[in-house]
């Protein structure tokens, strides 16, 4: 009898925002591999650095016990000044996946710009201080925007379980893209889980009534081969073949 198929436990986590960071090789291996986005790394650190192919954009991560472990700035082009974005080190890769994909979507954008605001609206997320934030049903997470209509400011997400246990924030400086912003509240409104592996550790919160996990056991062949379909998706979008795989692709969290 030929042995059973290996399989490894795998907990899909909801509501997405509260499922931890996740593996960064979701975002960092499609962006070398399919985008073209050169990396370097540090062995002495435990940090990587990706720039894009026209080197105005860099992914710098870092873990930062009292900051944001994520940072990604871009260049000023003719119709935007510079910009920067960042997320918390438990900000779910998921989230941050979706940010990056629309960076690199060679496709052109869409006009007018989608409103950050729309999918959270879709989802029940309530107004608070006069409509310039959001906060969800169950109080879990938040979305503002600072400045007003005349001269808007940066957005803040913040995901928390009480005034004083913050769990991750995503921050957009002024002059990020809607699109990008948009991106991020589109993938944050998903109500679909989001798996995890590993064990319950690196959950925020085990509290049922806040976050529901169902486990299952996944042969280890369909979780290695996601993230190459993963790849192999993002690279139909451009004309140039993606690179090949290098041994530092799987970029693990400390």
């Amino acid at each position: 009898m030929p042995p059973a198929p290996e399989t490894v436990k795998v907990d899909f986590i909801a509501p997405r925002h509260l499922a931890g960071g996740g593996d960064p090789a979701w975002i960092t291996v499609p962006l070398h591999r399919a985008c073209g986005w050169s990396h370097g790394s540090d062995p002495l650190m435990p940090r990587v650095l990706l720039s894009s192919p026209d080197q105005k954009a860099l992914l710098h991560l870092e873990p930062e016990p009292d900051g944001q472990w994520w940072t990604l700035r871009h260049a000023a082009e003719p119709d935007r000044p510079a910009w920067c974005a960042s997320f918390g080190a438990r900000t779910p890769v998921e989230l941050i996946a979706a940010v990056t994909d629309a960076l690199t979507d060679p496709a052109p954008a869409s006009s007018p710009p989608p409103d950050p605001y729309g999918p959270l609206r879709q989802i029940g997320w309530s107004n608070v201080y006069g409509g310039s934030s959001l906060v969800s049903p169950d109080d879990t997470a938040y979305l503002q925007r600072l400045g007003n209509a005349e001269e808007p400011g940066a957005w803040f997400v913040t995901a928390a379980l009480g005034l004083n246990r913050p769990v991750w924030q995503a921050r957009f400086g002024e002059h990020t893209p809607p699109r990008l912003v948009a991106a991020f509240t589109t993938a944050l409104a998903d109500p679909a889980p989001v798996p995890r592996t590993g064990g319950l550790r690196n959950l925020p919160t085990r509290d049922p009534d806040v976050v529901t996990r169902q486990s299952r056991d996944v042969r280890a062949v369909h979780i290695a081969s996601a993230l190459d379909e993963r790849v192999r998706s993002l690279a139909a979008r451009r004309t140039t073949p993606p690179t090949k795989p290098s041994p530092h692709d799987r970029l693990r969290r400390p």
